[in-house]
C-alpha cells in the first residue's frame, strides 16, 4: 500500500482526502487491504484470555475498521457525485465484498459472545453515558444481524445478505443511466413559448456541451424538468418529458422491475429469519414510531386534511384550465403549469421573478449568516484543499470564539457523472479515529440551477429550500459533540434525523432572514416587501396537493415492506397501494416505484414516512423559534444542546423534549400548511 492514496498520509490541511491522487484502480487493493487489517483486529478480540471489558471488546471493535469505513465512505460519495464507466461498475464487486466481510464479524460467535458479556455486566461498571451508548448499540446491532442465530441460519442470512448487496448498486445504476439516456431535444423556437429565459439559456448551453448549435436540450435532471413542466405551454412536450420522467426504468434496457421485487423477497426473507414478521418491523423497532401501527396512524391522521385540501384545489386549477384553454380532460403533465399560471392571477405573483434575488452564491452566504446567527458559527473559504471536482468549495466552520468545529464541502450543480437530488453525507463523522476524537468532516450535493455564458446560477425558491435543509444536516454532523462516531452526528433514529434539516427551511419564509441575502444579482437591491408579501401569500398554494403526495410515498414505502405476497406486476401492485391518494387518471407505464432510490437503494426502506414525521417535529420545534424570535440565541443554544449536539446519545423524544418541554404536536404542521384554520 505504499503508493495507494487512499493510505498515505498527504498531511493536508486538516487532515483532508487527497481526492486529486485517487484513482479508480486504487480502491480495489485498498479495501482488500483495510480489511485484512480488520479482520486482524477482531482475530485479537477474540484470541484474548483477557476477562472481556469496554476496552478491549467493545471500543477494541468500535476502532477495529476505521481504515475501511474511511476508504469505503470515499468510495460510495464519489459513486453518487463523481462517478461514470469503470468506476460505477466496481460497486458491483465492493458490494457483496463488503457485506460478505459485514457477516463475518456480526456472525462471529467468539465476538459476540465477549460483547454481550460486556453488555449484560454493564450496571456492574460506571461507565459514562458515551461509553454505556456504545455498549448497547453494538450489543443490539449484533442482535439485530444474527449473532444470535445457528450455524445454518447464519450461512442463510450471509447468503441473503451477499445477493441484497448485488441489487441496490444495479437498481442506482440504471437509475442514473436511464436519466442520462433521456434526452428531449427542441428544433423549433416556437416549441420554447413560455419557458424562462434562464430555462431556455441553460437548455441552449446543455446543446452547445454536446455540440448542437442551434437546439435546446432539456433533461430530466429536476434543474431542467421543473421549469419546463411548470412554464413550457407546449402540451405535447410536458406529457413527452413527464412520461420520460414517470416511466424511468420501468421496462426497457434499465428495467428495474425484477429487482424490486428481488430486493422486497429477499428483505422481508431476511427479517423472518431474524424473528420478525416483515421488513418493516424489523425496521420499525429502531425507530421513534415503534411499529407498523403508529407509522399508519400517523399517514391516516394526515390523509384526511391532505386529501381533501388536494382535491378542492385540483379542482380549483381543473376548472381554471377550462375555462383558460377550453382544456376538458386533465392529467398529470398539466397540473404544475396550470398551477403556476393560477397562481400568477390570484397573487398576481410569478415565482420566476424571485430568481433575480436569488443569486446561488448570495444564498450560501445567506444560510451561512443564519447560522451565525442563530449559533455563533463563521465559515472560511479554503483554496488548499482537494475535491472531488473543480465546481466544489471547501469552508472552514468555527465557533464563535474561533475554536475549529469542522470542514465542509458544498456540490450544487449536475452533472451526467452525479445522480439527481440532494444529499447530506460525512466523510469523517465526529468522534474517536486514530486514537483521538475527532472533529467531523460533512459535505452536501445537490442539483441545482447552473450558470450559463449569460447568467450566473439563479435558484428558484424550492432550491433555496433545498439547501437550508441540507445545511440543517451539515450542521447536525458539525455540531456534535459525541464521544464515538457511530454514535454522534447524524446516526439517530432515521425518523429523527430530518427534524434539523426540515427546520432550517422554515427561516427562508422568514422576511428577517430573507432580508440578509435575497439581493438582487445585478442591482443590490434587497428583496422588497411586496414580494415577501406574495411569497407569504402564495406559500401554501398547493399545500394539500404536496402533503398527500409524500403520503401517497409513504403508503407506497409501506405497502412494499409489509406486503408478504408475491409480486408479479409492479404497476398493478403500485396502483393498488396508493389508490386512495390518486386525484389523476392512471397511465399505462408510469410508476414511482421504478426509480424511488430512497427505499430500494438508500435507507428509507419502511421509513419513508419519516419526512412526514419530522415535519411534525419541525413545525412544532419552529414555533418555539417564533415565539421567542427566529434568531434567540438562547433558543438556538438549547436546539444545538439537546437536539444538534447529542447525536444518538439519547432517545429522540427525550432530546425533543429537552428542547420543547413537551412531545409534538401535529396541530402545528396543520396550521402551517394552512390544513385547518
Amino acid at each position: 500500500m505504499k503508493n495507494n492514496p487512499l493510505f498515505i498520509d498527504y498531511k493536508l490541511p486538516f487532515n483532508t482526502i487527497p481526492f486529486d491522487e485517487i484513482k479508480t484502480e486504487d480502491f480495489l487493493p485498498a479495501i482488500h487491504k483495510a480489511i485484512e487489517d480488520s479482520n486482524a483486529k477482531i482475530e485479537a478480540i477474540t484470541s484474548s484470555v483477557d476477562i472481556p471489558s469496554f476496552e478491549n471488546t467493545v471500543l477494541a471493535f468500535e476502532t477495529s475498521h476505521e481504515d475501511l469505513g474511511r476508504i469505503v465512505g470515499i468510495y460510495w460519495h464519489l459513486f453518487a457525485a463523481n462517478s461514470e464507466g469503470e468506476f460505477k461498475k466496481l460497486a458491483e464487486e465492493i458490494s457483496p465484498l463488503l457485506s460478505s466481510h459485514t457477516n463475518d464479524y456480526m456472525l462471529n460467535a467468539k465476538l459476540f459472545s465477549r460483547i454481550e458479556s460486556v453488555y449484560k455486566n454493564d450496571t456492574n461498571v460506571d461507565y459514562d453515558e458515551h461509553d454505556s451508548k456504545l455498549i448497547e448499540n453494538v450489543y443490539k446491532m449484533f442482535l439485530r444481524n444474527g449473532a444470535s442465530l445457528d450455524d445454518e441460519n447464519k450461512e442463510n442470512l450471509r447468503n441473503l445478505d451477499q445477493e441484497l448487496s448485488m441489487l441496490s448498486p444495479k437498481f442506482s445504476n440504471n437509475v442514473l443511466d436511464a436519466q442520462n439516456a433521456f434526452e428531449l431535444w427542441v428544433t423549433d423556437e416556437s416549441d420554447l413559448d413560455g419557458l424562462p429565459k434562464d430555462a431556455i439559456s441553460a437548455a441552449s448551453h446543455a446543446a452547445k456541451a454536446k455540440n448542437k448549435e442551434g437546439q435546446w436540450l432539456f433533461t430530466l435532471q429536476m434543474a431542467s424538468y421543473i421549469p419546463f413542466m411548470t412554464y413550457s405551454n407546449k402540451r405535447h412536450l410536458r406529457e413527452k418529458l413527464f412520461k420520460g420522467h414517470g416511466g424511468l426504468c420501468n421496462g426497457g434496457k434499465f428495467d428495474n422491475s425484477t429487482i424490486i421485487t428481488k430486493i422486497v423477497e429477499l428483505k422481508h426473507k431476511r427479517a423472518q429469519l431474524l424473528g420478525y414478521k416483515s421488513h418493516a418491523d424489523f425496521v420499525l423497532e429502531r425507530r421513534m414510531a415503534e411499529n407498523i401501527e403508529n407509522v399508519y396512524e400517523l399517514l391516516d391522521n394526515l390523509y384526511d386534511y391532505s386529501y381533501s385540501a388536494a382535491k378542492s384545489e385540483l379542482e380549483e386549477i381543473e376548472a381554471y384550465a377550462f375555462e383558460k384553454d377550453s382544456l376538458e380532460s386533465f392529467y398529470q403533465w398539466d397540473f404544475m403549469y396550470y398551477k403556476e399560471q393560477l397562481k400568477k392571477e390570484k397573487y398576481n405573483f410569478d415565482s420566476e421573478e424571485l430568481r433575480p434575488y436569488f443569486k446561488s452564491e448570495n444564498v450560501i452566504k445567506g444560510v451561512f449568516e443564519v447560522a451565525k446567527r442563530l449559533y455563533g458559527l463563521t465559515f472560511k473559504k479554503l483554496d488548499d484543499i482537494q475535491t472531488w471536482h473543480e465546481e466544489v468549495d471547501c469552508f472552514e466552520v468555527n465557533n464563535e470564539d474561533g475554536s475549529h468545529v469542522g470542514i465542509m464541502y458544498i456540490d450544487l450543480f449536475p452533472r451526467e457523472t452525479k445522480r439527481s437530488g440532494a444529499w447530506m453525507n460525512a466523510l469523517l463523522e465526529n468522534g474517536l479515529y486514530k486514537g483521538e476524537v475527532r472533529r467531523p468532516h460533512v459535505l452536501f450535493v445537490a442539483s441545482l440551477t447552473p450558470s450559463t455564458d449569460e447568467k450566473p446560477s439563479l435558484l428558484n425558491y424550492r432550491e433555496v429550500e433545498t439547501i437550508f435543509h441540507e445545511f440543517g444536516h451539515c450542521l447536525h454532523g458539525l455540531l456534535s459533540d459525541g464521544k464515538y462516531q457511530t454514535t454522534s452526528g447524524t446516526n439517530v433514529f432515521w425518523d429523527f434525523v430530518e427534524l434539523p434539516s426540515q427546520i432550517m427551511e422554515n427561516w427562508v419564509g422568514e422576511p428577517e432572514a430573507l432580508k440578509l441575502f435575497a439581493t438582487h444579482y445585478e442591482t443590490g437591491e434587497v428583496i422588497p416587501d411586496e414580494l415577501i408579501a406574495k411569497i407569504k401569500q402564495s406559500s401554501n398554494f398547493g399545500a394539500g396537493y404536496l402533503s398527500l403526495r409524500q403520503l401517497s410515498l409513504g403508503y407506497l414505502d409501506m405497502a412494499w415492506y409489509t406486503n408478504l405476497d408475491k409480486v408479479d406486476d409492479v404497476e398493478s401492485f403500485e396502483r393498488k397501494a396508493t389508490e386512495k391518494t390518486q386525484l389523476f387518471p392512471s397511465v399505462d407505464g408510469m410508476t414511482v416505484s421504478n426509480s424511488f432510490g430512497h427505499i430500494f437503494s438508500g435507507g428509507y426502506s419502511a421509513g419513508y414516512y419519516s419526512y412526514k414525521w419530522a415535519e411534525v417535529l419541525d413545525a412544532d420545534a419552529f414555533e418555539k423559534f417564533k415565539e421567542d424570535g427566529i434568531f434567540n440565541r438562547e433558543t438556538a443554544q438549547s436546539f444545538r444542546d439537546n437536539i444538534l449536539s447529542k447525536g444518538g446519545l439519547k432517545h429522540p423524544m427525550e432530546l425533543y423534549k429537552a428542547f420543547r418541554g413537551r412531545e409534538p404536536k401535529v396541530e402545528a404542521l396543520l396550521k402551517r400548511d394552512e390544513l385547518i384554520k
